[in-house]
């Protein structure tokens, strides 16, 4: 069965959600409509719907006029086995020495790496993102460089990829934390995956706000991969969370973000040790001062 969008942007936020209030009014009814903001600084925001029924174009186009949004764009898409289509899109990443891969590319994994085992029904984070794949460069950087960390955590961690991929080379429990349940769910279900049961601790909060997050500070890793408002708001609390000579990994950054960031944890006690960019995209590795 073919289904339908209709997406259209506009610049405030407030007319974002009342137009998606309204298009719920619609007939035919969407099955779902979503508001996000575009990820590219500029204060955009985007509506979509989804349709199992050819959407009402002029009801959409007066709606669109009526909250001064740009007219919607209406694409039908076609009756699609997401999961397959998933698994020929999502290839086997390799970043510094570790390999990340679905079970169906199990007989690809190479002799001289560390796999993450990563399905592609689970899809939130898998590592294809270049913010992962900087993270994951910038860890494995870190441990070449001779660091080794014995007290981490990766805050907003998704599939927990980066709490996995610091478990797979050092000892000790590494926490994992997101706001997200269904990402603390997924995370959880790739831990046992990758035989980590018992060295990733997983727990649903927004930032470091858990006492079990409180209780293991200070760190001498700390992951970030989000975006650049809310890495910029955690930049106090990061600053008292990492301990002196700690390391920050950061991500979630367009590359023209980056100096923001940078500015904002130099304020905290941070130096920048390397800046890495995967396509439009920053990973940050900064230390805290003695």
């Amino acid at each position: 069965m073919p289904t339908f969008t209709a997406l259209t942007t506009l610049r405030d936020k407030s007319r974002a959600e009342a137009l998606a209030e309204a298009c719920e009014d619609l007939i035919p009814e969407p099955t779902g409509v979503g508001v996000f903001e575009v990820e590219d600084g500029s204060g955009t925001w985007e509506v979509g719907a989804y349709f199992i029924e050819q959407p009402d174009d002029i009801a959409l186009s007066l709606l669109a006029a009526a909250h001064d949004a740009k007219p919607f764009a209406i694409s039908e898409l076609p009756e699609t086995d997401w999961v397959a289509h998933v698994r020929r899109e999502l290839a086997p990443i390799r970043a510094g020495r570790f390999f990340l891969y679905g079970s169906h590319d199990a007989d690809q994994v190479p002799q001289d790496c560390v796999p993450l085992l990563i399905e592609a029904a689970m899809a939130f984070g898998t590592g294809h993102h270049g913010t992962t794949q900087g993270c994951l460069q910038a860890l494995h950087d870190l441990d070449t460089k001779g660091f080794r960390g014995k007290n981490v955590v990766d805050v907003g961690c998704g599939t927990a990829v980066l709490a996995m991929a610091a478990a797979k080379i050092w000892q000790g429990i590494v926490l994992a934390s997101d706001i997200d349940e269904v990402a603390t769910d997924t995370a959880a279900a790739n831990v046992a995956c990758n035989d980590l049961d018992g060295r990733v601790e997983i727990v649903t909060c927004a930032g470091f706000d858990h006492a079990r997050l409180r209780e293991k500070a200070p760190y001498d890793l700390i992951f970030a991969n989000i975006l650049k408002g809310p890495l910029i708001a955690l930049a106090p609390d990061m600053g008292e969370s990492c301990e002196a000579d700690g390391y920050v990994i950061l991500s979630g950054i367009l590359n023209e973000q980056a100096e923001d960031v940078k500015a904002a944890y130099n304020a905290q006690g941070f130096d920048l040790v390397d800046h890495l960019t995967v396509g439009e995209w920053s990973t940050l590795c900064l230390q805290k001062r003695p």
